[in-house]
C-alpha cells in the first residue's frame, strides 16, 4: 500500500485551496493500492492557509532545532508543520508503507526541492520536514517528478 499527498490525488487541500492532481495517483487512491494524506491538515492547519517556508535550512534541520517554518506574515508554524510530519510517520508504519509519494516543494512534503524561505518563487536542493521525518525512519521517498517505475 503506497501513502500518496491528498493534492496529487486531486483533494484541494494546497495552501491556496488548489489541487496538484497527477491522473496516476487518483487512479491508485480510487483502485485502493494507495492512501492519501496531508501533513499539514494532519498537523492543524486549514485550508486555504497562509503559504508558508522553511528559513534557515531545510526539513533535517527543522527536526534538529536549527531552522523554522514561517509564514509569509512572519509568523512561527514549526510546530504544527514537526506534528503533521509524525502524524504522518504514524500513518505510513501503521499501513506498513515503504514508498509514499508526496508533492515537491512544500515544506512538508518536498523530496527533492523546496522553497528557499525568502517568499521570491525561488527553488533550492533540500527536503521538507515529512519527508526528512519520513527517511530517518526508512521510509522512500518520491515526488510526483520521479515517481518510481512500479506503481
Amino acid at each position: 500500500m503506497l501513502l500518496v499527498s491528498s493534492c496529487l490525488a486531486g483533494l484541494e487541500v494546497r495552501y491556496n485551496g488548489t489541487h496538484s492532481l497527477l491522473k496516476e495517483i487518483r487512479d491508485l487512491v480510487n483502485e485502493n493500492k494507495a492512501v492519501t494524506v496531508c501533513p499539514e491538515l494532519l498537523g492543524g492547519f486549514t485550508t486555504p492557509r497562509e503559504p508558508a517556508e522553511i528559513v534557515g535550512g531545510n526539513g533535517e534541520d527543522v527536526l534538529d532545532g536549527h531552522a523554522r517554518v514561517v509564514e509569509k506574515s512572519g509568523k512561527d508554524v514549526t510546530e504544527l508543520y514537526i506534528r503533521g510530519a509524525y502524524s504522518t510517520l504514524e500513518k505510513a508504519i501503521e499501513m506498513k508503507a515503504k514508498v509514499v509519494i508526496l508533492k515537491d516543494y512544500s515544506p512538508s512534503c518536498g523530496s527533492s526541492m523546496i522553497y528557499n524561505g525568502r517568499f521570491k518563487g525561488k527553488k533550492v536542493i533540500g527536503n521538507g520536514v515529512t519527508t526528512a521525518l519520513l527517511k530517518r525512519n526508512g521510509i522512500m521517498v518520491f515526488s510526483e517528478s520521479n515517481l518510481p517505475d512500479k506503481l
